[in-house]
């Protein structure tokens, strides 16, 4: 075309990008918790331009959204360390639990937040989570966890009056959790679900119903669930009748209970239409007002929004302009809220009105000013890993309008690993995966065995074998796209967080496929979790890996930490100073490691910051890091303004 440069053949890493780390942290603001009222739209944008700050949105038809939570307030709860489920909604007035102190608070919409629980006696030492109001908009039933003296928080099902006006009454204690408190249409019952360590809530839990009257509490009868079934997500339909997702046939179906008979499989299809658990607040089934059921599920790794006839079974997948969907679905009548997005769609808040057909986008994550030639598009690939597993992912070819590699020349590989790791990696359009891409690296985002949306079977792969499985898996993503000619076999790089970051830290030490890697707030040694983390996943390892302290052998030989002499591969270490679920400890073991070695490694640790990382100047800074210290590991051309990093013991 007339007036079009070729691109000019440069070597990766010295490709001009419009895409600078100050822009992947704009656009990392997170949209979840949607809740439909009516006409009226909520949801929860967390805002790393505001220090991370969590804050409820509101939007009514033909007006802009606008803030209900005001300065100074940040919508976030810490139960399970994790949070969700923070905040809940009654016509005019938000429920919800403030960060600072933990707090519940009240807020009718314009007016100031007020306190309606007790301040605690130790610093945030009761948390409340998972609200849901009952339909007389009189109680809140919601998780309590309570920190005090005890080594261990006490989790319990509590309710209170909407106005704070007495104390809460507890509903059911004993066991080690509890999650999805929802109330009948009536108001006289309160379906939940309830489970014990070592289980998580993907491997167990009880569905249990309580009759409650006037804040009272009677009978309860067991539903559905075991030590070997997963329960998700209990709702009621407007007539009463109780639903709820369960593993029983190896896949997450849409059940409906049936008092003295047999639940009734509305979805008998291999496919999920549950996730874990990780945080509360999820949603990925919505009741209708004609009795029809609107249902998220993940086929074959792929997402799909359906409509669901109780009646006749018929499913009916809605056509829309999305291929990711996240699990927050709610209903209002006939219309449908979820947050939606695709390969070149940034996540959004999205009315759907079943009756016109009309799909409006209320808010958009990120409003892209990226030049779509920019954008590389994810390609699903299936790859073959050791014991002669399936492993899947997405493959990012490096794509630049501008720049091209020089002839022969093969792109350095990322491979992402998500955490979890009992988590899955969608292809929606990530600006930190193009941040990469537009500076010639090529990318593979892996769902490693353990992974969500391919089955019981699948999840309960990684059982035994964490720091094995998923590290044979991402090395196998690597030699695979190696094999097809899109990656350079010397310059291969592996990156997760969290439980990503034991992956990236395993493969570095037991084995040889990567050149170097990132860990962001990484498992570096796995005896201390034994008593140093959070009670949610305090006896995760004994099923991940094996049960504590018969196998302490076995959680030694698997720790990276525990054999320096293995470690010759440069890292780049990023933690948080405040991380409760890892904490600093660990970076600071395997930097000394490192040190001990004399092999390179650079550390950051960014103030203020938990598990996860939530402002915009640390999001940015970390993903500065990374790119200098590949460009310098690796020896490839820097652009002119790369960021400078210390990294020890580099000649």
């Amino acid at each position: 075309m007339a007036g079009v440069s070729p691109p000019r053949p440069l070597p990766a890493g010295a490709w001009p990008s419009p895409i600078s780390a100050e822009r992947v942290a704009r656009s990392e603001v997170s949209l979840r918790e949607s809740f439909a009222d009516g006409e009226t739209t909520f949801w929860l944008e967390g805002r790393p331009s505001e220090g991370g700050r969590y804050v409820v949105v509101r939007a009514e038809p033909g007006s802009e959204p606008h803030d209900v939570t005001p300065p100074g307030f940040s919508a976030r709860t810490r139960v399970h360390e994790y949070g969700g489920g923070s905040y809940a909604i009654a016509g005019s007035t938000v429920f919800f639990s403030n960060d600072d102190d933990q707090r519940l608070y009240r807020q009718d919409v314009g007016g100031m937040p007020e306190p309606i629980t007790a301040e605690p006696p130790v610093a945030k030492g009761l948390r409340y989570a998972d609200m849901d109001l009952s339909p007389d908009e009189r109680w809140i039933a919601c998780v309590r966890e309570r920190h005090g003296e005890q080594r261990l928080a006490v989790n319990e099902l509590i309710v209170l009056p909407v106005e704070g006006s007495s104390e809460p009454v507890p509903i059911a204690s004993g066991r080690d959790f509890y999650a999805f408190p929802r109330w009948s249409p009536d108001g006289r019952s309160l379906a939940f679900i309830e489970w014990d360590m070592p289980r998580m809530p993907w491997d167990g839990t009880d569905l249990r119903v309580v009759e409650i009257g006037d804040g009272s509490v009677g009978g309860s009868r067991h539903v559905a669930g075991g030590e070997a079934e997963s329960i998700f997500q209990p709702s009621w339909s407007l007539d009463g009748r109780l639903h709820f997702v369960s593993d029983r046939t190896q896949w997450w179906n849409l059940y409906r209970d049936e008092p003295g008979s047999k639940a009734v499989n509305l979805t008998p299809i291999q496919a999920e239409f549950g996730v874990p658990m990780w945080q509360f607040g999820y949603s990925t089934v919505a009741h209708l007002s004609d009795g029809r059921i609107a249902c998220l599920y993940r086929l074959e790794g792929e997402h799909h929004l359906a409509l669901l006839d109780p009646g006749s079974g018929e499913m009916l997948d809605l056509d829309l302009p999305f291929t990711c969907f996240r699990p927050t679905l709610a209903a209002s009548g006939s219309r449908l809220v979820v947050v939606a997005g695709g390969p070149r769609t940034p996540a959004q808040v999205v009315s759907i009105d079943l009756l016109s057909r009309d799909v409006e986008v209320i808010r958009e994550g990120d409003e892209l000013d990226v030049d779509p030639a920019f954008l590389s598009e994810a390609r699903p690939i299936a790859f073959g890993s050791a014991g002669g597993r399936i492993a899947y992912g997405y493959h990012y070819p490096p794509t630049n309008p501008e720049a091209r590699l020089p002839d022969g020349g093969r792109p350095p590989l990322i491979v992402l690993v998500h955490g979890g790791p009992t988590s899955e990696t969608t292809p929606e359009l990530d600006l930190q995966v193009q941040f990469f891409t537009s500076r010639g690296f090529a990318v593979a985002d892996v769902n490693y065995g353990g992974s969500t949306g391919y089955g019981r079977a699948f999840r309960e792969s990684l059982y035994g074998e964490w720091g094995v499985v998923d590290v044979e898996d991402a090395a196998a993503a690597a030699r695979f796209l190696v094999e097809q000619g899109e990656a350079d076999p010397e310059r291969l790089v592996i990156s997760g967080g969290s439980a990503g970051g034991w992956t990236t830290l395993c493969a570095l030490t037991f084995g040889d496929t990567f050149a170097t890697g990132t860990s962001y707030y990484g498992v570096s040694d796995l005896e201390p979790f034994a008593t140093d983390t959070h009670k949610f996943e305090l006896k995760y390892n004994d099923v991940l890996v094996g049960p504590w302290p018969e196998a302490v052998e076995l959680w030694r030989a698997r720790s990276p930490v525990r054999h320096a002499e293995l470690m010759t591969r440069p890292v780049l270490i990023l933690q948080g100073d405040e991380d409760p679920v890892v904490p600093p400890s660990q970076a600071e073991a395997i930097v000394d490691a490192l040190d001990a070695r004399d092999v390179p490694y650079a550390y950051l640790v960014f103030e203020g910051e938990q598990h996860g990382f939530r402002k915009a100047e640390h999001i940015a800074r970390a993903l500065e890091a990374e790119l200098t210290f590949y460009v310098r590991i690796l020896g490839l051309e820097a652009e002119p303004d790369l960021q400078p990093l210390e990294i020890r013991n580099l000649d």
